[in-house]
């Protein structure tokens, strides 16, 4: 079964509260149907430099809040919190806060974190991915616990909650979607496993953003990790949702010489680039046609952009999405 396109966006900064809401209500108003932010927490300096990572300067949970605040329909949600950030049960119920508070409109992004010199400036130790994984899988099984009915009774390497019951419980059942994003095989078995949505991502190895990452998720890399997706997730592939983050996304008529000087950047083809599932260019109507072939090739049925574009790409989520 063809799955309906859904297009989020995905913002990481606002200078006033009045700022964050106008750009909350405008992506609902387009016609998105997910407002995002992500999970990363060191302002401007050297670190941040070396991580080639954009700024966000809100803190994704008081920001989803007021997102939700100001909206109606759209989903809220965070691609992706990192679980080595929080305390996760402090995590878990200020999430289901916003899921009971929004009357079900959040949607659950948790990941193993990757941006190594995020956790360096902030003190935290980054084990190795495999642990961080492990922990990932235990925190996921968690917020399914919490949100069920009963006292939960978990004691593991990671967690170790006794004699309560998580409350609020969310308006979404039997929880709200979950989902789970990365490049590797371990994560990408996890999330098939475990998750509502899958969000296909770089393989963050490196731990910054660069080419090593770009040449991680090209069109070959992109159908291995469907197939690792799918050997976690067995006869309940066809239900999941599989996400990605259009992170290139030029919409113009004269799309050949940002093609060629990308490629050039990233070290690929122009023909590589053309076809890079996280990269988008062209008219309205060659975008529309791209993301339609690339449903049918990868099953990436749910997009999402970056509120700079969140504007121009708006023709494209009217078209496919049918609003």
């Amino acid at each position: 079964m063809v799955k309906p396109f859904r297009f989020g966006v995905q913002s990481f900064h606002a200078e006033s509260g009045k700022a964050w809401a106008e750009q909350a209500q405008a992506a609902e108003h387009l016609g998105y149907s997910a407002f995002h932010l992500a999970d990363h927490i060191i302002g401007p300096g050297p670190a941040l430099e070396r991580t080639n990572h954009p700024l966000q300067s809100l803190a994704a949970v008081p920001a989803m809040a007021y997102a939700a605040a100001v909206t109606s329909t759209i989903k809220i949600g965070c691609r992706v919190f990192c679980v080595d950030y929080h305390l996760p049960v402090v995590l878990i119920k200020e999430a289901m806060t916003i899921d009971m508070l929004s009357d079900g409109r959040l949607e659950l992004g948790l990941g193993a974190g990757w941006l190594a010199d995020e956790y360096a400036a902030m003190g935290l130790t980054m084990d190795s991915p495999g642990r961080r994984i492990d922990r990932l899988r235990r925190v996921v099984e968690a917020t399914k616990a919490y949100a069920a009915s009963g006292q939960l009774s978990i004691d593991n390497e990671d967690i170790h909650w006794q004699e309560f019951e998580g409350m609020p419980k969310p308006v979404a059942t039997p929880h709200p979607p979950i989902m789970i994003g990365g490049g590797s095989p371990k994560v990408l078995k996890l999330a098939g496993e475990t998750a509502d949505i899958v969000s296909l991502n770089f393989n963050n190895r490196q731990g910054i953003i660069g080419p090593d990452g770009i040449q991680t998720s090209t069109a070959e890399e992109t159908e291995r990790k469907l197939g690792w997706i799918k050997s976690g997730a067995g006869s309940r592939f066809k239900d999941l949702e599989i996400e990605i983050g259009a992170y290139f996304t030029f919409v113009t008529d004269d799309k050949d010489p940002i093609v060629a000087g990308m490629a050039q950047g990233f070290g690929t083809t122009p023909e590589a680039m053309l076809e890079h599932p996280h990269a988008l260019f062209g008219s309205v109507d060659e975008i529309c046609d791209t993301l339609e072939q690339r449903r049918a090739r990868y099953g990436i049925s749910y997009v999402t952009v970056g509120y700079q574009n969140m504007e121009a790409f708006a023709p494209v989520v009217a078209r496919l999405s049918g609003r």
